[in-house]
């Protein structure tokens, strides 16, 4: 694997199927270049493209981010009804959300037991369960 953060940007974005435009690739760069997954804001992706010299406005981001989400390659972690975190590990596990603090982090996923969940609704079926535990200083 390459250790180019603009290549395995473009890597994958490819691998998703989406077409690679150069605000695209810059992002995705910031995010996967150095394979490493990540919790974070349209916000602080906004700062850290900004810091990067990369020309690129919010709402683009904002954009970015929906078409990322759609096609599978981040998830969104909604902690608040106004703030909702993205994260670059797809596969199903908890968060904590640090409220002091203000951000979000992966809790240990094989401590989390949940043994029964209620039945959906008539017409519907159970999509996915999403936790996010609350954390603050004593």
């Amino acid at each position: 694997m390459t250790t180019d953060p603009i290549q395995r940007g473009s890597t994958w974005l490819n691998q998703a199927g989406l077409r690679p435009t150069r605000q695209r690739v810059a992002l995705a760069a910031l995010l996967v270049g150095d394979g490493k997954h990540r919790h974070f804001t349209a916000e602080s992706l906004f700062a850290a493209a900004q810091d990067n010299g990369e020309s690129v406005s919010l709402a683009t981001v904002y954009n970015t981010l929906r078409a990322f989400c759609d096609v599978g390659l981040i998830q969104e972690v909604t902690v608040d009804g106004s703030r909702s975190y993205f994260d670059t590990n797809t596969h199903d596990h908890p968060h904590f959300f640090w409220e002091d603090e203000g951000h979000l982090t992966d809790a240990p996923s094989d401590e989390l037991v949940i043994s029964k969940l209620p039945s959906a609704p008539d017409g519907a079926e159970i999509a996915s369960v999403d936790v996010v535990i609350r954390l603050r200083k004593k």
